[in-house]
């Protein structure tokens, strides 16, 4: 019997760094870097990064349900990004360093929902949480060498991380 693959979409700034703390788990079969929720049709990077497209970074997870929740998606989404930042993510600033959740069905929406408004009522942030949730859209693969980054330019990787000020964050709220 063939297993019943999902796809979870996620926006949490620049998605070299949001491609790890998904890559690791059993039941997450990959992890794609792309582009979502714009307008112009096979955006480039430098399309996206100027903020023209309308497009976000976005992860697209490919996933086993029976493995690997939706909900446990999304608790590890949130525990990557600033959820009250509407202008980005840490040193990345821009339209399309903004967070979102991307819904693929109604399943989605009403967990993807559920955790934000637990995430609200927690009182782990003082600034209302920003971070939309809206349906999905056209998923367009990013350039090559922007797959796996972590892996294939580990130092590079490492040093935008520190730069950035995410795991700083990360450990200061969760």
């Amino acid at each position: 019997m063939k297993k019943t693959l999902h796809i979870a979409t996620f926006a949490g700034g620049c998605f070299w760094c949001m491609v790890k703390p998904f890559d690791q788990w059993d039941g997450i079969e990959s992890v794609i870097s792309g582009y979502m929720g714009g307008h112009l049709k096979n955006p480039t990077y430098e399309d996206v990064k100027a903020g023209e497209s309308g497009h976000l970074e976005v992860v697209q997870i490919t996933f086993d349900p029976d493995l690997f929740s939706y909900e446990q998606l999304l608790d590890i989404f949130w525990q990557q990004i600033d959820p009250t930042d509407a202008g980005g993510q840490f040193h990345d600033r821009g339209l399309s360093y903004r967070s979102a959740i991307f819904y693929h069905d109604n399943e989605q929406k009403a967990a993807a929902e559920l955790s934000k408004e637990k995430l609200a009522s927690s009182g782990k942030f003082k600034k209302p949480i920003v971070t939309e949730i809206l349906p999905a859209k056209t998923f367009y693969r990013a350039e090559e060498y922007h797959q796996d980054f972590y892996k294939k330019n580990e130092s590079e990787y490492l040093v935008d991380r520190q730069k950035s000020g995410r795991d700083e964050f990360i450990t200061k709220h969760w």
